[in-house]
């Protein structure tokens, strides 16, 4: 037996959209995959097998039907035979879904198919009394051609074969049609399938996706700052295992954060009560080393030297002290601005005229421009600023005021080699200082921090960068109201 068939098996490719980036939508492709997967498979799988059972027993029957019309002509009359009796095995061997065609040699029954549109190779294949048979397809309609060549029975009861051959052509077209049911039914069967998919993962978001966006939302709580987030535990499952932890690691943290706030707060406050305990004995020890300043000079050798020593030490004890209280005030949010319109060139002689730094640092403050700033605390700031560049940095010390349409920028630099890069995102931390050999420096590590948060008071920031040219540039940036008034260089 011989059979062709042809058709279009080829599936589209199927992958995740690419835009398909939230679990949510990854949980209902994945479903909808799943569910549709399955039904095509166990739909394709039904549709192939019921197909071919209805063309195998399509193809038996109409196979065993001729076979039994043929025994019918047995036993055959004088071959060859005449046209008449060509027309009339054809006749008997057809029905109503049939059509016969009977051929001896170069001769054919009248009617019946056109062997030109029969297989070759099946024509070669009839032959030796066997039945042959498949399916074509003829001006677009499905038939099934069955072909064999008869049999003489000669008087000794022997068989040969003979050259009459019949072919019988049968209409498809009822068992495609039902095939076509069957199509129908398998595409119904998986828009169902997506369908029921897409529901149950809607319900499997809802239980899944549910207790994560809860979730989600007391770590973004927790990540703001609100210690007290708690996310709702649901169930026994892996999940609810993940938020109990979430819980427990929250109620840690918020344990020990409040326990180092408490420590901080009391640390602050012990640093203010000794600062403020400190100046009273300091008050008196630097009227003493007042005195002892003035006669340093007439005391003899050593006594003379402890006296200075003394005294400068005492004035370091002081400085300390008074920055400390500020940073205290920081701390507690006691600092505060008494603002007035301030002639900025006229505040920056001042501070640099104060400490005897006129002739060592270039100013060039814009004449006439007028602030609204507290004038102490931008005296504060400057020293620091210019004391750290005269201390730590090489001469020529420059200090330049830019006016821009929002702000007025303070910048102090200096010549030496700059800072380090380790150095540069540690140097406004208190306590701070780049060489930690010079443990006993002028400096308490606190005038940078000092200057910034005084900075920050004002509503502005303090910055600090190396120049390609060499040195650091320190910038303090102050915010200017639009009717202030102000100029440019």
């Amino acid at each position: 037996m011989s059979t062709v068939d042809t058709g279009d098996t080829g599936d589209p490719a199927v992958g995740f959209p690419g835009g398909a980036r939230s679990l949510r939508t990854r949980l209902l492709v994945a479903f909808a995959l799943l569910g549709v997967s399955t039904a095509a498979l166990v739909a394709g799988v039904d549709y192939v097998l019921a197909r071919d059972a209805l063309l195998q027993k399509t193809q038996d029957t109409a196979v065993l039907t001729l076979t039994e019309r043929i025994e019918t002509l047995f036993p055959l009359g004088d071959l060859p035979p005449s046209q008449e009796e060509l027309d009339e095995i054809a006749v008997r061997l057809s029905d109503r879904d049939d059509l016969t065609v009977a051929v001896h040699r170069d001769r054919r029954s009248a009617g019946g198919p056109d062997l030109a549109t029969l297989p070759t190779e099946l024509r070669h294949a009839v032959g030796g009394g066997h039945v042959v048979w498949q399916r074509i397809s003829v001006d677009g309609h499905p038939v099934l051609v069955i072909g064999t060549r008869l049999v003489q029975v000669s008087s000794g009861r022997l068989t040969q074969p003979s050259e009459l051959e019949v072919y019988s052509v049968r209409s498809l077209q009822p068992e495609q049609q039902s095939i076509g049911r069957l199509a129908a039914r398998a595409w119904l069967t998986g828009a169902v399938a997506l369908v029921f998919a897409v529901l149950l993962a809607l319900l499997a978001e809802r239980g899944v996706l549910g207790p994560v966006r809860e979730l989600r939302r007391a770590t973004n709580r927790l990540g703001e700052g609100d210690l007290t987030a708690r996310a709702r535990v649901r169930g026994t499952d892996e999940l609810a295992d993940v938020t109990r932890t979430f819980n427990n690691t929250a109620a840690t943290l918020e344990r020990h954060v409040g326990e180092l706030r408490r420590l901080e707060s009391e640390a602050r406050r012990f640093v203010a009560d000794v600062s403020h305990e400190l100046r009273t004995p300091l008050a008196a020890m630097t009227a003493v080393t007042d005195v002892l300043d003035d006669e340093a000079q007439r005391l003899p050798g050593d006594a003379g030297r402890a006296a200075r020593l003394v005294s400068e030490e005492t004035h370091k004890l002081t400085r300390l002290v008074n920055d400390l209280i500020e940073v205290s005030r920081f701390d507690t949010g006691a600092a505060t601005l008494v603002l007035d319109d301030v002639d900025v060139a006229e505040a920056i002689r001042t501070t640099l005229r104060a400490r005897g730094w006129s002739d060592r640092v270039e100013a060039e403050p814009p004449v006439g421009l007028v602030a609204h700033l507290d004038p102490r605390r931008l005296d504060v700031i400057v020293a620091n600023l210019v004391s750290n560049a005269l201390r730590h940095g090489e001469p020529p010390v420059s200090l330049r005021v830019h006016v821009r349409p929002d702000r007025l920028d303070i910048e102090v630099a200096d010549s030496g080699p700059g800072l380090a890069p380790d150095v540069l995102a540690h140097v406004f931390d208190r306590f701070y200082k780049a060489d930690t050999a010079r443990s006993r420096s002028e400096g308490s590590g606190l005038g940078l921090a000092i200057a910034r948060e005084n900075a920050r008071l004002h509503g502005g920031d303090l910055t600090v960068a190396n120049r390609a040219a060499g040195g650091a540039v320190f910038t303090l940036h102050l915010p200017r109201s639009d009717g202030e008034p102000g100029g440019s260089r």
